[in-house]
């Protein structure tokens, strides 16, 4: 059994806590840690934690804790890290790792020479339909993955400090794009090397400094595409989706929004519906179990379990640094209106990758291109000729 300690007592806290604590397991959290002493106090009473505390260090120190696990703004992972690895405590932190791949990098070296576990909690490749889905495309079902695209979409985030650059880092493409980047690296495989990226980011409608819309594209050595789409300007709640294509099949997921769960309420009264969730009134689209549909649960137990094991979960602070390289990309791209190259200190992935190539056969002669049965029952197939390279059909 671990035993947490919870750096941070806002809104990725409770997901956090209702996860761990919330499922009767082996695991739970021990100390939960806030700036501010009424958070900490009441954040404690309602998920039944025996200690809370303002001081991080000792929140971090306490001999009973087994993993840190940070739900804090982006500027305070850094600190976070650099006091559990010193301490020599396993470290759990939410997405991304960094504001941007220098203190994502630094944030790797310490817990690497400290020896320790470390897990990077990207929820969003935990959902059970996501992990359905990585089975499926990993055991070949739908070919070598050709393009996946990624949408996540909602009115803003909840707190003052995701809508300040300093704090935070960016704006959209860092809280959300890091999501769909992560994504599609699971899809077309973590082994295989980010390459460059182009990027569109705007601040369209929010009076910030940092973007509020923006559109990505993420160019692997295989040829492989990751689009993202990401908003903090959609309006009717949360849209994530996801859309896998490969060379013999596709993958459609939808995660919120529409969920196979719908409701419709006149009278308004129904009080929470789900996370950015616009309404109470009118038709509803609420989420059976949230923590469960969002990855939490299922992210928690591959974290605790690697912990258990002595080995590392399938997402760790390795990844959080790729996905920060690709969003560093991703900005540079967005200010000079070109493709940019991902710049990686450390790949530990395959050193040279074929690109997708899928050839088959029609005879000595010549390559299918294509094959469909038309209207009338014939069936065309398009052919290349090998040697030529002539472009021809044929009706049977």
């Amino acid at each position: 059994m671990a035993r947490a300690a919870i750096l941070g007592a806002g809104f990725i806290g409770d997901f956090y806590a209702y996860s761990i604590n919330g499922r009767r397991g082996r695991d739970s959290v021990g100390v939960i840690w806030s700036r501010s002493a009424e958070r900490a106090e009441a954040f404690a009473a309602k998920h039944g934690i025996p200690r809370w505390t303002t001081s991080m260090h000792d929140a971090i120190s306490d001999p009973d804790v087994d993993v840190v696990i940070i739900g804090l703004p982006n500027n305070m992972h850094l600190e976070a890290v650099r006091i559990a690895a010193s301490e020599g405590k396993n470290v759990f932190c939410t997405k991304p790792l960094g504001r941007n791949a220098a203190e994502a990098f630094e944030m790797l070296r310490l817990v690497e020479k400290a020896g320790v576990i470390h897990g990077y909690l990207e929820d969003l490749v935990y959902p059970p339909k996501t992990m359905k889905a990585l089975q499926a495309v990993r055991s070949g079902a739908i070919g070598q993955v050709t393009w996946t695209r990624s949408r996540e979409t909602h009115p803003g985030p909840h707190s003052a400090w995701f809508w300040t650059k300093e704090v935070s880092g960016g704006g959209v493409l860092l809280d959300m794009g890091c999501h769909c980047i992560e994504i599609a690296r699971n899809y077309i495989g973590k082994d295989i090397k980010p390459a460059a990226v182009m990027c569109w980011a705007d601040t369209l409608v929010k009076p910030i400094d940092a973007e509020d819309n923006a559109l990505g594209w993420v160019k692997y050595e295989n040829g492989a595409i990751g689009q993202f789409e990401v908003s903090w300007t959609f309006r009717g709640g949360m849209d994530l989706r996801d859309e896998v294509m490969g060379t013999e099949g596709t993958v459609w997921i939808n995660n919120f929004l529409r969920t196979g769960f719908e409701m419709f309420s006149a009278g308004g009264k129904g009080g929470y519906v789900a996370e950015k969730a616009e309404s109470e009134k009118g038709w509803l689209f609420p989420v059976g179990d949230e923590a469960a549909e969002l990855g939490y649960i299922d992210m928690f137990a591959d974290m605790f379990g690697s912990l258990e094991r002595g080995v590392l979960p399938a997402e760790t602070f390795y990844d959080g640094y790729i996905v920060n390289e690709i969003t560093d990309a991703c900005y540079r791209s967005a200010r000079s209106g070109k493709w940019e190259p991902v710049e990686l200190k450390v790949w530990r992935g395959r050193e040279k990758t074929e690109r997708i190539s899928i050839v088959h056969d029609y005879d000595d002669e010549h390559i299918l291109v294509k094959e469909e049965t038309l209207p009338d029952g014939r069936v065309k197939k398009i052919l290349k000729n090998r040697k030529t390279g002539e472009i021809s059909e044929l009706s049977l």
